[in-house]
């Protein structure tokens, strides 16, 4: 059995399930998730995603849970964070490590460790399908994703400016006049100030929680992910793992705003 602990936010951990996944099919053996619910991300993994058959989840708080630690402690290894960083190459773990694993193996960490673009274990609930079905529907012919990150993020902050995004949006406009926008964005005004510029053109998750420390923020969180997946291509920020995963979901061209040469 491998047992892995995903942390950071949402795209982070779904890279890391896919990766394990992955070294479950190559080690051919079980996959059992441990789903920590905590201020950056504080959702039960089935508000947000069907449950899957190709493993299974328990959902905890505290890291002295006793079957979250008897799911941990009783495995013959276990590894951190640093661990996979340093027995990895090129995202793919090194050979000699992946050989050294046994059949029961413990893994916390927000690296993933094996490339994936296919999602198709993550399935959002029929209530969250839905409401970006709805949207989705409103994108017409030609639609573009906007994600524009914030809040903590020094590097997007840094890298992709707002002016930056508002140039993109301008020339894709003087391209395909009748483009629409899907914007997500974790500042409320980004995108008070982008929908006042270039209005209908722009199409939002409207009445949103940015706040990932409830369900309600994870459920507009997961919805801006997947609208931005059913658009045509993306203009995304600089090092977001958001923007990659919404990208890389669908296969769609990913244009980062602001990336350094």
């Amino acid at each position: 059995m491998i047992v892995i602990q995903p942390s950071g936010g949402l795209c982070n951990r779904m890279r890391v399930i896919n990766s394990a996944y992955i070294l479950a099919q190559k080690k051919n053996c079980k996959l059992y998730v441990l789903w920590k619910m905590c201020d950056e991300l504080n959702c039960p993994f089935e508000e947000l995603f069907e449950l899957p058959k190709e493993f299974k989840v328990y959902n905890f708080r505290s890291n002295f849970n006793l079957k979250k630690l008897w799911m941990q402690m009783t495995k013959k290894q276990r590894f951190a964070n640093e661990d996979i960083e340093n027995n990895k190459t090129d995202g793919v773990l090194k050979e000699g490590f992946f050989q050294s694993l046994s059949g029961s193996v413990y893994i916390s960490t927000w690296e993933h460790f094996y490339p994936a673009t296919d999602y198709h274990l993550f399935v959002p609930t029929k209530m969250l399908q839905e409401k970006v079905d709805n949207i989705a529907g409103k994108f017409g012919a030609h639609s573009v994703g906007v994600h524009i990150r914030r809040t903590d993020h020094t590097w997007a902050i840094e890298n992709s400016k707002t002016d930056d995004f508002a140039q993109a949006i301008e020339q894709e406009l003087k391209t395909q006049p009748d483009t629409k926008f899907y914007l997500a964005t974790d500042d409320a005004k980004e995108e008070e100030s982008l929908t006042a510029r270039f209005k209908d053109a722009i199409i939002t998750n409207q009445n949103k929680t940015l706040e990932r420390d409830s369900i309600a923020g994870m459920h507009d969180a997961l919805i801006d992910l997947y609208c931005l997946s059913k658009t045509d291509k993306i203009f995304g920020s600089y090092y977001s793992s958001f923007t990659d995963i919404a990208a890389d979901m669908n296969g769609i061209e990913k244009i980062v705003v602001g990336q350094k040469k």
